[in-house]
């Protein structure tokens, strides 16, 4: 267990070099947050105009590139500073976002996966997300790990991995009962999902979570 600051309404996590990198929500409260993954404190912000609502990020060399929910842009930044650097236009909402073989990978909410040119945003294909043939909705928070793509299913604390060639779901994993009973009242859901480089762990966290848990996903 780990830290995390009890005021992220996290919506995107990625570790990068060493740092934990923290995308976060809510009109107002919306900021790009670089942190120490072992405690969670941050060390570096950039917060969005109070009519931005923050999603999804990913890092990519030395940009990153996050999504917002309703507004329809996505903002490339500096990874040193968090600086914007410029703004790109997309159609429909934003939710999660990773990167991998070249390619951004977004998701809106809906049960698609979609993926964009990591240089323009420009959207190149589509692939439809399903578990044993049916349609898997709310794909939300995603990351981009040993060629698969991991997604959280919105509302859910279930975490599924996803072929992102074919689009079907080839492992789900219950992360229920991570958040301890007592912590439950001020914390919203499960959200986050960061590799950790090197290893074949990540770190969960959730919206308002006061803890970061770093797991490995196990065979049910």
């Amino acid at each position: 267990m780990l830290g995390h600051d009890r005021s992220s309404f996290t919506q995107g996590l990625e570790i990068a070099d060493g740092v934990l990198y923290e995308g976060t929500g809510t009109y107002g409260g919306s900021a790009m947050r670089a942190a120490d993954p072992g405690t969670g404190e941050v060390l570096r912000e950039d917060r969005l105009p109070a009519d931005l609502f923050g999603e999804g990020i990913t890092v990519r060399g030395d940009r990153i590139w996050q999504l917002t929910w309703q507004e329809g842009v996505a903002i490339e930044r500096d990874r040193h500073s968090l600086r914007e650097l410029r703004r790109v236009e997309y159609s429909g909402e934003g939710w999660g976002l990773c990167h991998g073989d070249g390619r951004l990978v977004m998701s809106d909410g809906g049960d698609e996966l979609t993926f964009r040119d990591p240089e323009t945003f420009a959207e190149q294909d589509r692939v439809q997300v399903t578990a044993e043939g049916e349609p898997v909705q709310q794909l939300n928070e995603l990351e981009c790990a040993h060629g698969q793509v991991w997604a959280n299913i919105w509302g859910s604390e279930q975490i599924v991995r996803i072929d992102p060639e074919s689009g079907a779901v080839t492992a789900v994993v219950d992360a229920s009962g991570l958040l301890p009973e007592h912590e439950r009242d001020a914390a919203d859901v499960l959200n986050g999902i960061a590799a950790v480089p090197g290893t074949d762990e990540f770190l969960l966290t959730g919206k308002y979570w006061p803890s970061t848990f770093r797991v490995r996903f196990a065979p049910a």
